[in-house]
Parts: C-alpha cells; sequence; structure tokens
C-alpha cells in the first residue's frame, strides 16, 4: 500500500529510469493519473501532457463502466453490455463524454498545445487500473498518432486486466499486479481523497507543457531537482477514482 499518489508516483519512477533523458513524453490520465505522472516525468526530465480519457457508466449503475472514449478516438467498449442497452441512449452518453473530454482538455490545458507523440516513447500514466476500459481508449487514441513506443505504467492492476494491456502495447510497468484484486484502487491507498480541477491545472503549470524536442520553445527557467522531487510535500496530492 502507498500512502498517496506522489509516494506511488515516485516509485513507478523509479521503474522507468531507462528513459530519462530519452525521446520520451508522459501523458497522465486526468484526474488521479496526472499527480502520478507529474513525478514520473519529473524524475525522467520529460514533459508532461494529457490523454482524457471519459468512461461511459451503465444506465442503471453509473460506476460500473461499460465503455470509454477520448475526444477524438472511436470508444472501447464491454459489448456484452453495450448490446443490452438501448442504441440512441449510449450515443448520446458518447457524444456527451467527447464533449466532456473537449471541455476538461480546454480547461486544463487552455491555449497550451498538445504534444505529438510521432516518433517519441509515449508513456501512459495512471495511478491504478479497474476495468481498464479508460486505459485502452487512451492507448487507441495514441496509436494513429505513430509513437515510437507506447509504453503504459501504473502502480496497481489486476492481473488478468495487466495481460490485456501488455497485448496492446510495446511494454507494460506495473508495480503489483494483484491476483485477488480489491475492486478499487483506492483500496490500495492510506489516502486517497479528490483531486480538484486546480490542482491538475498546477501540475501541469509546472512543465506548461514544455516539449524539449520542439526547438521552436523557450527551455523553462526552473525545474525541480531530484533532491526537491523527494522532499517536496507540496505534491501529495489529493486524488479522486475515475476509472
Amino acid at each position: 500500500m502507498w500512502r498517496d499518489r506522489a509516494e506511488a508516483g515516485q516509485e513507478l519512477a523509479g521503474a522507468l529510469m531507462k528513459y530519462k533523458d530519452r525521446n520520451a513524453v508522459v501523458y497522465g490520465l486526468p484526474r488521479g493519473g496526472v499527480v502520478v505522472a507529474a513525478e514520473v516525468a519529473h524524475a525522467l526530465n520529460a514533459p508532461l501532457d494529457l490523454i482524457i480519457a471519459r468512461k461511459i457508466g451503465h444506465p442503471a449503475h453509473a460506476e460500473y463502466a461499460i465503455a470509454a472514449v477520448t475526444e477524438d478516438s472511436e470508444p472501447v467498449v464491454n459489448e456484452a453490455e453495450v448490446a443490452s442497452i438501448g442504441k440512441d441512449w449510449f450515443e448520446r452518453a458518447l457524444k456527451e463524454q467527447r464533449v466532456e473530454a473537449k471541455r476538461r482538455r480546454e480547461l486544463y490545458l487552455g491555449g497550451r498545445r498538445h504534444i505529438s507523440p510521432k516518433g517519441k516513447i509515449a508513456i501512459v500514466v495512471d495511478d491504478g487500473i479497474a476495468t481498464g476500459l479508460t486505459l485502452q481508449a487512451a492507448i487507441k487514441s495514441l496509436k494513429p498518432r505513430r509513437p515510437a513506443k507506447i509504453v503504459v505504467a501504473v502502480p496497481v492492476a489486476p492481473d488478468d486486466t495487466v495481460a490485456e494491456i501488455e497485448a496492446e502495447v510495446d511494454e507494460m510497468v506495473c508495480l503489483h499486479k494483484e491476483k485477488d484484486f480489491f475492486g478499487a484502487v483506492g483500496s490500495y491507498y492510506q489516502f486517497f481523497e479528490q483531486v480538484e480541477d486546480s490542482e491538475v491545472i498546477d501540475l501541469l503549470q509546472e512543465f506548461d507543457t514544455y516539449d524539449p524536442f520542439d526547438k521552436t520553445q523557450a527551455r523553462p527557467e526552473q525545474r525541480r531537482t531530484d533532491d526537491e522531487l523527494s522532499i517536496n510535500p507540496e505534491h501529495s496530492r489529493r486524488i479522486e477514482n475515475e476509472h
């Protein structure tokens, strides 16, 4: 069990150090995944961006995900569950979540541009996996952009879901593969509170979506040192489970 997402992110970064100062971009899944991703990006000296994947819950039980979608990709669906509900309802829910994904990107990033993964190592980070649908939607949105490699990195996930993700990407890094999954990612953290939109924005502003591979961009004046990363209490963040 980890104390919080910052601690999990620091441990996850340790498992990814071969990508430090490489041609890599870290993509966090809002909201909780961004806290973990920020720790990874700082440790790897890599830029941080978002992939905003939205789950679609069952109409009779909203917390039970039956599909997930990003603002610009085809949905990933639980075929059996989607077949059992009305097509009109599903299409409407799909449209609503695409709109919400776009709204959140504008909220979190403002006018800052998306960092292209083309030809780079795309490291997709979340705070854990439950059903895996949102992460699969994120992977689906990345593949057409032609990254050199897709790496998925999470602190914890059910072992059967890890196997499914491994089949879709070049590398899967999971600190704790759980055979008897507790059913909620938050069960593996001591502190698992809701993260506010403002916290996501603050984390992103530390990076300002700096892309070291874009020669037209100026380097930020300050970056955190390794010592600051390990002792800064500001990064014990509050997080919401959105899987």
